[in-house]
């Protein structure tokens, strides 16, 4: 039988009415023109070339990546004071409507507050840990982080698809033009892991073997890498994720055959380029989500975030094999820990409180979300503590982009 439930989302078939809806649940839509802050430049592979090692000529040599790297890094010991100073001083919440002029309503997503500001969206990534469909923590310097991560991808993945970026004006801001946004997350994977309801072991050790369309075979184990990458879409329910098979999307209306099928590709397009990227810095991309919206001009744009550690899951590529072989867990670089960690100490799912996540673990969270930035980038990021509160240095930033943006 197969094991992609419909979701209870009512479909709507044309774009307008796509976006209308959309609105109203999680509308992350931006559109590419040109970045107002200076980027980290792509270092390795041509923008025109999708496949990294024939572009390259002579590969780099990988970089061989151990748990030794995360702890002992003396990197971590020049930011980790920075990161305790600012454990009070997170962006938890935003309310814009106050401080912005012009901005009409706001939409509070599980990491990214939206606001709509007439032509464009404004999106702020908050340091909010989303996980288990509710919030964790708050990690400092978790948003500054995301928003600079998917920008880096978002500028070099463009031989691969149009993104929807109009400009980064903040460190946690993206100006974003609107497009009708498909409820559909495109989630691909290359490797049989997970903690979640959705995730692919979760649901291939209760004996699913048909997931999302998907044959899978008898006898895989945990953390196993797959044949062959595969996605799993999921809808875009308000509460939580249904995953969903591509032709429950087709004939619910959600996609045409032939959104469906572009999207699918430039989702596995992506992965592909992704992992060849974090492979050749020492981490492996084992999982990640992708979203897509549709411009007024008909083309499919990638909208919300890519190969953040928040909708991605990292391992460490020089230990896995290993690990793997002795029925270790591999050493990961993203919020798997923590969200281990709760499901040891309470039922993140059901219990209606849970308990506070220790300090040391959202320092050491805050800490690997910069570690992977600056590995894959090659690029320090800059963490300066200030007095200023981040609401205050977000509004200021946000009004100047936005009065810029009107006059043109």
């Amino acid at each position: 039988m197969a094991q992609c439930v419909r979701s209870t989302l009512t479909p709507s078939r044309t774009p307008q009415s796509l976006f209308t809806r959309t609105v109203s649940a999680k509308n992350q839509a931006f559109a590419s023109v040109s970045f107002l802050r200076t980027l980290p430049e792509f270092k390795g592979y041509p923008k025109q070339c999708s496949v990294v090692m024939s572009c390259q000529g002579n590969a780099q040599r990988q970089q061989q990546l151990s748990l030794d790297d995360l702890v002992t890094s003396n990197r971590k010991g020049e930011v980790l004071g920075t990161i305790q100073d600012s454990l009070s001083n997170c962006l938890s919440d935003t309310n814009l409507l106050e401080t912005v002029p012009g901005l009409k309503s706001r939409i509070k997503g599980k990491v990214r507050d939206i606001y709509d500001a007439g032509d464009y969206l404004v999106l702020i990534t908050t340091d909010r840990l989303s996980a288990f469909d509710r919030n964790l923590a708050s990690i400092p310097f978790k948003g500054q982080v995301l928003n600079e991560t998917s920008l880096w991808w978002f500028n070099n993945t463009q031989h691969i698809t149009p993104n929807a970026i109009v400009s980064s004006p903040d460190r946690n801001v993206v100006i974003a033009k609107k497009c009708s946004v498909f409820p559909i997350e495109f989630v691909v994977r290359g490797y049989v892991t997970g903690s979640t309801d959705t995730s692919l072991w979760t649901v291939y050790k209760k004996g699913v073997r048909n997931y999302c369309g998907n044959a899978l075979s008898d006898g895989l184990v945990k953390n196993q890498k797959l044949p062959a990458n595969i996605l799993t879409p999921t809808t875009k329910a308000e509460d939580h994720d249904v995953p969903i098979s591509p032709t429950e999307i087709v004939e619910g209306g959600f996609m045409t055959q032939a959104e469906f099928e572009e999207a699918s590709m430039k989702a596995l397009s992506l992965f592909e380029f992704g992992q060849r990227v974090a492979k050749e810095h020492g981490v492996i991309l084992v999982d990640t989500k992708y979203e897509f919206g549709k411009s007024s001009d008909g083309s499919i744009l990638l909208i919300d975030e890519i190969h953040t550690p928040d909708s991605s899951r990292y391992w460490l590529a020089g230990s896995y094999e290993e690990r793997f072989r002795k029925g270790l867990e591999p050493e990961n670089v993203d919020k798997e820990f923590l969200r281990l960690w709760f499901k040891e100490n309470c039922n993140p799912y059901e219990d209606e409180v849970l308990p506070a996540a220790p300090a040391e673990l959202v320092t050491e969270l805050a800490w690997r979300y910069i570690f992977l930035y600056e590995t894959i980038t090659g690029s320090r990021i800059d963490i300066l503590p200030t007095q200023e509160p981040i609401h205050d240095r977000i509004s200021r930033n946000t009004s100047q982009a936005l009065s810029s943006l009107r006059q043109l």
